[in-house]
């Protein structure tokens, strides 16, 4: 099998299968809501840690990296801006209104847009994606989340008794956050001049697809056909703002700021993301309407897995 091919398969065997497990695994009740709970904060503690310490260890560090973290931030507000401006006034109550803007603001960047970019561009590629990732971290707590709180306030007019100090603590200094550690550590070994042992490579390679089930299995799991599916249709500007707008204003502005080559792909592949599965959560925290991201997560995945990120890859890998 040649090397393209080995790749394209990843698509297959780590982010299609585990999907479709985890989809099987709920509908047998084989594992329960507390190990699977457990799965995800071991991907987010250790595993990811490792992944960002092997990546960033080997980073090309220059003045184009200090890009990367601008970009993170323009793809939650440019998709923001065009759901908010051309297709949120479709929905007049509030919480569907929230939901909406959430699922256009998220994309799936950290976890399968890092395991497509390492398809392509292997630890450089992966170590883009968390940078990206971690900006959606950030704006995750400063944005989204009061963002979710403004729609279920103006659509009840109660108040929520929260502590602002304390949310920001638990969010920001939490076991969640430690693969932030990694990335300084990787960076330090990176400008030292300490090179990374040979026999890591492997070990990477091996990590990223550990990840990439442990990532998406608990996806699978949370899958609900039958709540989300009248919501398929109704969210199909989505696919507008996720697959073709996005991706173009992205790929114009990457031309300009980058002269890699690597980068303005990588940029590509995580415009077109599909919306990620934190939307759910900020939807479920602020009691907005919960179906419509999860349609949203579902058919904009099915959309980038079965035909997006091939097309991507054939085009991009010749």
């Amino acid at each position: 099998m040649s090397d393209s091919e080995m790749r394209i398969l990843y698509v297959l065997t780590d982010l299609i299968a585990p999907l479709v497990a985890g989809y099987f695994i709920h509908q047998r009740k084989w594992i329960s809501d507390a190990m699977m709970n457990r799965v995800i904060r071991f991907n987010i503690i250790v595993i990811y840690t490792l992944l960002s310490l092997l990546s960033f260890w080997v980073l090309k560090i220059d003045w184009e990296l200090a890009l990367v973290p601008l970009f993170g931030f323009f793809l939650i507000l440019f998709p923001g801006a065009v759901g908010q401006i051309f297709f949120a006034r479709h929905y007049p109550n509030p919480l569907d209104r929230g939901a909406y803007l959430v699922s256009a603001m998220l994309a799936n960047i950290g976890t399968l847009g890092g395991v497509c970019a390492f398809i392509l561009y292997r630890e450089q590629g992966f170590a883009y994606s968390q940078i990206i990732g971690t900006c959606q971290n950030v704006a995750l707590v400063l944005l989204i989340f009061p963002l979710s709180q403004y729609f279920y306030l103006k659509a009840t007019g109660s108040t929520r008794k929260s502590s602002p100090l304390r949310d920001f603590c638990n969010l920001f200094f939490s076991w969640n956050q430690i693969c932030l550690l990694g990335m300084a550590a990787g960076i330090y070994l990176n400008l030292h001049g300490i090179e990374r042992p040979d026999f890591l490579t492997p070990a990477f390679v091996w990590l990223v697809h550990v990840s990439a089930w442990f990532a998406m299995l608990p996806v699978g799991y949370l899958i609900d056909f039958r709540h989300a599916r009248p919501y398929i249709l109704a969210t199909k500007s989505l696919y507008f703002i996720r697959f073709v707008v996005t991706p173009a204003a992205t790929c114009l502005l990457a031309y300009f700021a980058f002269d890699s080559a690597t980068i303005q792909n990588s940029m590509l592949i995580f415009a077109s993301c599909p919306t990620a599965i934190n939307a759910v959560i900020a939807a479920r925290l602020y009691k907005l309407n919960i179906d419509l991201p999860v349609a949203s997560f579902l058919a904009t995945t099915a959309l980038y897995l079965v035909l997006f990120f091939p097309v991507l890859f054939f085009v991009l890998h010749t």
